[in-house]
């Protein structure tokens, strides 16, 4: 029994230390879940958390990593402040003292915003509410800026951008490059390059990160205020030099501290508006807008990868450009492969409400805008609590405004704006209007200007002409400047007059000058008088006539953003000095400057020598005064036709065949001046065009050759255009498009084999069904000295089948 018991009694003891341990055990792993487990999982979190912030912050992090880090962090609001943009403080301060709240609607260059002072800005940002700034105008602005950005809770850097259309003009004594129009006449993609690569450098410098350039609108109406804004009314040549003034902001991924976000405008249409005027609705096939109007953009993107595209004023085919995701998403973005980000013209999606009337409600615009693609918002408040609350009513989908978060966040991060959202004042001092950049300012305005007509008179012989008498609206003025330039220094601006007085000084000559009024329009009887009084004891007389396009000049100007003309002629009484001037029978030789087509027959007829100087920049005068005396051989070509009057508006030279069937009564209907035209102080000689297959199937290449000769006295610069015509063709082409072309210099009578490699994507186009491909048929090669059928050479080519292609 004993035995038993203490058996029994044992097992039950053991069983009982059992069920304690038991019990106990469970106690204490619920003690460790509680209170280890958490303590353990705090360190976890906090681990995580600072190797997030390692990312976020860190340079040598991938920028995706550090992207994506970073918006594990931001709320949906923080998201959508970053898609927000607002003008600079100082310029909200300037605004508001010389505008009413009625003129904001109307003004595109000058904002404030009514109830909030620049105090309430200036606390948004250090909030983090604000993702983008334009118009910031000084290095210790954009420097103070940052500053209170660098106060918020994620310290997310400013986007600072700003209009450095040709040059960073806006920001004072910078160097001012020839607008782009003369650009586009330089025909030479590596100017445009370069001083594209020195605007980078002066924006960076000045405390800027993002050019709102290239424009790239197709020019086909003169009277288009922005016509030299853009690289003219060619497809080619557009995309050409849109491409090499992105590649010279961003040079690659635009990473780094000398390198900017370009951004191309205005998508699209522009420069062929249905009165001429900035904004008025397009109304024109698909068809003209993928072969004429899109093709820059294409190019843009699949050639520079430019990271910003503007969308524009207007309307096209009944939809705001806004709200059109159409153009914005199907074709540029999914089709062209689009991967930067989309930001709005000047309050252009407020328009779609209170302009275009295509909303019902501010907010409505807001909401199409951002679902139809955009990205950010040019500029001022509403925008982002509409967005905001959009977002969470489900009328906006998260991953929308993940997708614009995450590009613009690219780009800083890109720009080295983390790392350093702040510029060194030294800096300034040595970057900004350089002697590098000024020699290629210079450079630049030499090959811009375009010898329109030349009697032989030019260049000038000094021992000829002792006594020069210069005169005109533009003689001695910033118009040289062009549009997008405020007021410089006058020690970094070369007048016309001071570039004469300069040459003067080395060529033996006297120079006298009347001023006879800088106000365009405003020449007076009696300043006229005057001028053709003193002109007549002079042995030559340079009447310098166009346009003011300066912005700073907002109530004179007479031509650039927002100031477009039923007519293109001469204003006021300009026409009128040249012609009182040209009956004292002294000498006359008239230049040009001007932002658009100016269309003065009379002139062509009377005058013996014609310069079109455009907008030159900073070293324009010295660069006339250079090509007048021959120190420069003239190089230009016109990117663009000029109408004889504004009733042949629009003409362009890749017309279509019926364009003239129809001749004008009383008016000659071929242009004042020819695409692709300029004259040189040498003469060339075009010859021996060859092709070197007569035949070709659709997947073939073709080589053709043409030899140019210099047959004048001293070396100069010639342009090899090459245009192709579609014989017959299933839909109608134009008589002729621009398909390459090559600039080269030759010396006196020496020679060159110029040769040009196609494919038949050069001879490509939409078929009935919209779809890209070459048909089978013959081809007209045309190749010359410009688009006039007197100055081209032709040779025939047969493409054997018909084939789709792709683009």
């Amino acid at each position: 029994m004993f035995c038993l018991f203490t058996v029994k009694t044992w097992i039950n003891l053991c069983h009982y230390i059992y069920i304690y341990m038991l019990i106990n055990f469970a106690k204490i792993a619920l003690l460790a879940f509680v209170f280890i487990l958490p303590l353990n999982s705090c360190k976890i979190e906090s681990k995580e958390v600072n190797s997030k912030i390692k990312v976020y912050k860190d340079a040598n992090a991938m920028v995706k990593d550090r992207v994506n880090d970073l918006m594990s962090r931001m709320t949906t609001e923080q998201k959508v402040y970053q898609m927000d943009q607002y003008v600079g403080l100082e310029h909200m301060s300037h605004a508001e003292k010389r505008m009413s709240k009625k003129d904001l609607a109307n003004d595109d260059a000058n904002a404030f915003y009514p109830g909030l002072k620049s105090s309430d800005v200036a606390k948004l940002i250090e909030e983090g509410k604000i993702g983008s700034f334009l118009h910031v105008l000084t290095l210790k602005e954009a420097n103070y800026l940052q500053s209170l950005a660098m106060k918020s809770t994620l310290q997310i850097p400013l986007l600072i951008g700003i209009d450095a259309i040709h040059g960073n003009g806006l920001n004072y004594g910078a160097t001012i490059y020839p607008t782009p129009i003369g650009i586009a006449s330089t025909w030479d993609e590596c100017i445009a390059e370069q001083m594209s690569i020195e605007t980078a450098k002066e924006m960076r410098a000045t405390g800027s990160h993002w050019a709102f350039t290239p424009n790239i609108d197709i020019a086909r109406d003169a009277r288009w205020g922005r016509v030299g804004e853009t690289f003219g009314e060619d497809p080619l040549l557009v995309s050409n030099m849109g491409v090499a003034m992105i590649n010279g902001l961003q040079q690659g991924d635009f990473t780094g501290s000398e390198k900017v976000l370009a951004c191309a405008k205005h998508l699209i249409g522009g420069g062929e508006s249905v009165n001429g005027t900035n904004a008025a609705p397009l109304d024109i096939s698909m068809r003209t807008i993928r072969e004429m109007h899109l093709p820059s953009y294409r190019k843009a993107i699949s050639e520079a990868n430019v990271y910003s595209i503007m969308t524009a004023h207007n309307e096209v085919n009944g939809i705001p450009c806004h709200k059109d995701k159409y153009m914005m998403t199907d074709i540029v973005r999914d089709e062209f492969g689009f991967k930067g980000f989309y930001v709005s013209d000047w309050m252009d999606i407020e328009r779609i409400y209170d302009l275009h009337h295509a909303s019902e409600s501010l907010d409505d615009a807001f909401i199409e805008s951002v679902n139809a693609g955009m990205d950010m918002h040019m500029h001022g408040p509403k925008f982002a609590d509409a967005i905001i609350e959009a977002v969470k009513k489900g009328l906006i989908d998260e991953s929308r405004i993940d997708d614009a978060c995450s590009k613009i966040l690219s780009a800083k991060f890109r720009l080295g704006l983390f790392e350093n959202p702040y510029v060194d004042v030294k800096l300034k001092e040595s970057v900004v209007f350089n002697q590098a950049h000024q020699a290629t300012a210079l450079d630049a305005a030499r090959n811009s200007i375009v010898l329109l007509k030349n009697n032989g008179i030019l260049p000038l012989k000094p021992n000829k002409y002792k006594k020069i008498f210069i005169t005109g609206p533009n003689a001695d003025n910033e118009t040289i400047l062009g549009d997008w330039a405020l007021q410089q220094p006058d020690d970094r601006i070369i007048t016309i007059k001071e570039g004469f007085e300069k040459m003067s000084k080395h060529k033996g000559f006297t120079l006298d000058y009347f001023d006879s009024g800088k106000i365009i329009g405003k020449t007076t009887d009696k300043a006229i008088e005057t001028a053709t009084d003193r002109a007549a004891n002079a042995d030559l007389a340079i009447v310098v006539v166009g346009e003011n396009s300066l912005r700073f000049e907002s109530k004179t100007k007479t031509c650039g953003e927002n100031t477009d003309r039923s007519e293109i002629n001469l204003l006021g009484k300009q026409l009128k000095l040249i012609q009182e001037i040209h009956k004292t029978g002294v000498p006359v030789v008239v230049v040009l400057v001007n932002g658009r087509p100016i269309s003065e027959p009379w002139i062509d007829e009377k005058i013996p020598a014609v310069l079109e100087a455009w907008e030159p920049g900073s070293f324009g005068g010295q660069a006339i005064a250079e090509i007048i005396f021959g120190d420069v051989n003239p190089s230009g070509k016109l990117p663009i036709t000029f109408p004889r009057t504004s009733g042949q508006i629009s003409l362009y030279y890749n017309h279509k065949p019926s364009h003239f069937f129809h001749k004008y009564k009383f008016t000659d209907y071929t242009p004042l001046y020819s695409f692709g035209y300029g004259l040189s102080y040498t003469s060339f000689e075009f010859s021996d065009l060859t092709i070197n297959k007569k035949s070709i199937s659709p997947d073939e290449t073709f080589t053709v050759s043409i030899s140019i000769k210099n047959t004048g006295k001293i070396a100069g610069q010639e342009v090899a255009q090459l245009y192709i015509r579609d014989n017959y063709s299933s839909v109608t082409r134009p008589v002729k498009e621009l398909k390459a072309y090559e600039k080269t210099i030759l010396n006196k009578n020496e020679s060159q084999t110029i040769k040009f490699e196609l494919t038949t994507q050069d001879l490509a186009f939409y078929n009935t069904e919209m779809q890209w491909g070459v048909e089978k048929g013959d081809f007209t090669i045309m190749v010359g000295s410009s688009s006039r059928d007197e100055d081209l050479q032709t040779i025939n080519l047969h493409v054997n089948a018909t084939k789709l292609l792709k683009h």
